[in-house]
């Protein structure tokens, strides 16, 4: 019949009713999508997949090295373990919810740990005295300028808070990658791109040409024009894949946690040991500067259940399982960088199934045919001529843009862990705030341009993390303050809807 009722498709003549170029347009939209959301599920599949090796080898680390702790302590220490049970286990207790991203200052909570351990162990090593709460006060004062448990504590602090920051930003890098590419797969296609769409796919069939292929090229264009806003996310993108490689390197090599992690209990067990061996020497300097307490009159009986000796510690050893895992992610991370903009390419070979690019008895738009026009490039700035999907650039998806901004301030938490440095943590929603874009940094650029928050800062509650300020050529700035990112974000969406 007479195609004049098409309001899509060209109107030669045609099989087509305009109830059926309707439902063939509903079609190719709820297809299209599906595609989308596939093209998406498997990129997080891989990053939860990661995401969940990583978390269940650093959780099994920090397990086994607490169950050696538990089972070698009470037998060498007696009551200097029994009696101080809880503060070992509150430190395990600190380090497991640091790492899930709770409000906790690692570097206060393991000091807090040296101090608690001080108190109990010079009470219990002098027994024969009453020692008063404020007496251990200024024992501790003293005390730390001799350094009673040796380099130990100086040490393991440097360490463990550097393993901890990679790890706990390495695995929350994934989540948000993942994270990311669920919200953006859920975008909806524009009016524009759902009529471009159902004339690629199901033009054809009005034409009564269902087996004929559309042309490589006009494919390419369609898809390109549809998903601009995606494409925008690559900058952003390529950067997290390559700070998570950076960081990853970091995690098996100088943070390496299967080092500092697997041997906590072995550096307490040192730490113990060099106390002991020092006891008289520390406990003189103590009371030359706290003055003698007064005998107890309990007498000594707890001095003498106290065992000495050393802790036959072992640290079983899964550097090569964190080599494999390592090796695993770097591929992947590496295999996902050109996502955004090889998805179009991807979905028009392997899903809309077009035609080779020399054909030319492929589907053209109009006919079958020749594809002349050529092809767009990337990002909603290119599309500004794309001649098969028309494209508002001064409009780009405030929720694509808002993605960008997860991605850069992911980006910048892994920067700051790459070098060492704190970062904030903030309560885990699913309306993540933020929207613009902008340069990042790949590698070790990272550390120059980032804030260089102090570790000693505290993180807030966790999972989504907090903006980080830029520096510039190497200068640390101070963490943006959330009122202040809100009016970034105010800024940028102004600036789009008005561009």
């Amino acid at each position: 019949i007479l195609g004049e009722h098409l309001r899509i498709c060209p109107q030669g003549y045609t099989c087509c009713t305009s109830e059926m170029e309707e439902n063939f347009a509903n079609k190719s939209r709820s297809e299209f999508e599906a595609m989308m959301k596939e093209a998406g599920r498997s990129v997080q599949t891989t990053l939860t997949a990661q995401h969940r090796s990583f978390d269940s080898y650093f959780q099994d680390l920090l397990n086994k090295s607490e169950k050696a702790l538990y089972d070698a302590f009470p037998s060498v220490y007696g009551e200097l373990y029994t009696q101080n049970m809880k503060v070992f286990k509150d430190l395990y207790s600190e380090l497991r919810r640091y790492y899930r991203g709770s409000n906790i200052n690692l570097e206060e909570a393991l000091n807090e740990f040296w101090t608690r351990l001080l108190e109990r162990l010079f009470k219990l090593m002098n027994p024969q005295y009453h020692i008063t709460d404020e007496y251990l006060d200024c024992m501790v004062k003293h005390a730390e300028q001799h350094r009673p448990f040796g380099e130990v504590p100086r040490d393991l602090k440097v360490k463990a808070t550097r393993a901890f920051i990679a790890a706990r930003s390495y695995a929350q890098g994934f989540l948000v990658g993942s994270d990311v590419v669920k919200k953006v797969s859920q975008v909806s296609l524009s009016h524009e791109c759902t009529r471009a769409i159902m004339k690629l796919m199901y033009c054809p069939h009005c034409r009564g040409m269902s087996s004929v292929k559309p042309c490589n090229n006009y494919c390419l264009n369609v898809v390109k024009g549809c998903l601009a806003n995606q494409a925008d996310l690559n900058t952003e993108w390529k950067y997290l894949m390559d700070s998570l490689i950076v960081v990853a390197d970091r995690i098996d090599g100088p943070y390496n946690v299967d080092t500092v992690i697997g041997t906590i209990h072995m550096r307490i067990a040192e730490a113990i040991s060099n106390l002991q061996e020092n006891k008289d020497s520390i406990t003189a300097k103590v009371f030359q500067g706290c003055g003698n307490p007064k005998i107890s009159t309990k007498g000594s009986s707890s001095e003498d259940k106290k065992r000495r000796g050393k802790v036959a510690l072992e640290a079983k050893s899964s550097a090569q399982a964190l080599e494999m895992l390592v090796l695993d992610a770097k591929g992947n991370l590496t295999a996902l960088k050109t996502y955004w903009i090889t998805l179009p390419s991807s979905l028009c070979s392997k899903k809309v199934m077009a035609s080779s690019v020399a054909d030319d008895k492929c589907w053209n738009g109009m006919t079958r045919g020749s594809y002349l026009p050529e092809v767009m490039g990337d990002g909603l700035a290119n599309q500004i001529n794309n001649p098969e999907v028309e494209v508002d650039i001064t409009k780009p998806d405030m929720t694509i843009r808002q993605q960008i901004m997860q991605l850069k301030i992911m980006t910048n938490r892994l920067g700051n862990a790459n070098i060492g440095n704190d970062v904030d943590f903030q309560d885990a929603s699913d309306d993540m705030s933020g929207s613009g874009s902008g340069d990042s940094c790949p590698d070790d650029v990272c550390g120059k341009r980032l804030s260089k928050s102090p570790s000693t800062r505290q993180p807030e509650t966790h999972a989504i993390p907090k903006q980080s300020g830029h520096g510039n050529n190497g200068a640390s700035s101070r963490s943006l303050p959330s009122a202040f990112l809100l009016l970034s974000v105010a800024f940028f969406a102004t600036q789009h809807l008005w561009r």
